[in-house]
């Protein structure tokens, strides 16, 4: 067999830092490693070897399109070079796609997340919230973070393909995934579904709160699996959904909470130390706790300049908001405010809008409530402030 310099290069091509790297202790139960073996061996000018790996591992995943290709490259390089990869039959649009998939899998593959590093989206998940979801399109990788007190850990990582149109998602119908902090809301059995979805989905609160804020709209954003006609899709291949190989949604499916688990997508996850992260995240805690105390103090002005000058409530613009909070506070001789359960996930998005989210123990001279409530902060002349308030 001759060698087939375009799968070194592509091996090669994978090696090229995108990020943090550095090994990571687990990796997805899917078949990168296996894939690498098969890459191993290209590069080694093996291609029997390379043969009789990419035949063990279609022997697990017999639909992997990608290694399908593979394998009729490596047969048909006994009889001629190969000058490009696909070279065997096929649509040049697919081939394609399955080239954008072998590089995406091989570069998540060198480059896991260094455990030094987290995402800088997870600044505090909530006590209740055991587990996120951090989506990078542009790897078109999906990375599970536990919590740990408090502190996001690396669990797992896995492929997934997002929209056709890419992602920053605006309107419906543009095929594009969105950009931004959203909830799990509910499980669907894939038995309740037509094939397209796989074993199962996850759909997302999309549009949230603030999508509706800036206007974005469109609807049906989930987390879901593939035909079982297939291992998995090529990186660009959805209206918008974020997709896995069925075996990864079901192991997924262990760390997903309905109601509680954050799925925060990006174009490209942003890594941040966790020196780096303590501190962005403790001046946002420090925002909200003068918030809370400015509040208990009946002094309404100083209460209201933590509100940004563009704020929105669910029902009332920032006038009757303002008008309402000061007609309150005239019949008030105390307050006392507490604060449990806080979530504070940054939004990917270009607005930089942190999702706060928890539990509010109100109390005062003439009324009592323990409430949810979710807030939208954002860097407003340089100091954090409530673009949007409503209930949690």
């Amino acid at each position: 067999m001759k060698r087939l310099s375009l799968f070194v290069l592509l091996a090669l091509a994978c090696l090229l830092p995108l990020g943090v790297r550095a090994a990571a202790t687990v990796t997805d139960n899917g078949p990168g490693a296996d894939l690498q073996r098969v890459f191993d061996a290209i590069e080694q000018n093996d291609l029997e070897l390379a043969l009789e790996r990419t035949d063990a591992l279609l022997k697990v995943y017999p639909n992997f399109r990608l290694a399908n290709l593979i394998k009729g490259d490596l047969l048909l390089a006994r009889a001629q070079p190969l000058s490009t990869f696909g070279n065997v039959r096929g649509d040049p649009g697919q081939i394609e796609d399955l080239r954008e998939e072998a590089i995406a899998r091989l570069r998540a593959y060198h480059n896991k997340p260094n455990t030094d590093y987290v995402p800088r989206y997870l600044l505090q998940m909530g006590p209740e919230q055991k587990y996120a979801v951090v989506v990078d399109t542009r790897r078109a990788r999906l990375y599970v973070y536990r919590n740990d007190h408090g502190t996001p850990r690396f669990v797992a990582d896995f492929y997934a393909s997002h929209g056709k149109a890419g992602a920053d998602k605006t309107r419906e119908g543009d095929m594009k995934t969105p950009v931004g902090v959203y909830h799990v809301v509910s499980e669907i059995d894939g038995g309740k579904l037509p094939a397209l979805y796989g074993d199962g989905a996850f759909p997302l609160n999309y549009p949230n709160a603030w999508d509706k804020r800036l206007g974005r709209t469109g609807y049906g954003i989930w987390l879901h699996g593939v035909p079982h006609d297939t291992y998995s899709r090529p990186p660009r291949t959805s209206e918008g959904c974020v997709v896995l190989a069925n075996q990864d949604l079901n192991t997924l499916s262990h760390y997903v909470q309905v109601g509680l688990t954050p799925v925060i997508i990006s174009n490209e996850i942003e890594w941040l130390s966790l020196d780096d992260w303590q501190n962005e995240r403790s001046a946002l805690k420090m925002a909200i706790e003068s918030w809370r105390k400015d509040w208990e103090s009946l002094d309404v002005d100083r209460y209201l300049a933590h509100y940004a000058h563009a704020f929105k409530s669910d029902t009332l613009s920032q006038d009757a908001w303002r008008a309402r909070k000061r007609a309150v506070a005239q019949h008030k001789s105390w307050i006392k405010v507490g604060v449990a359960k806080m979530s504070m996930l940054l939004s990917p998005g270009r607005d930089g809008a942190v999702e706060v989210t928890f539990e509010q123990n109100y109390r005062s001279n003439n009324f009592n409530e323990v409430s949810r409530k979710r807030q939208y902060w954002i860097k407003e002349d340089g100091q954090w402030r409530i673009a949007y308030e409503g209930a949690g």
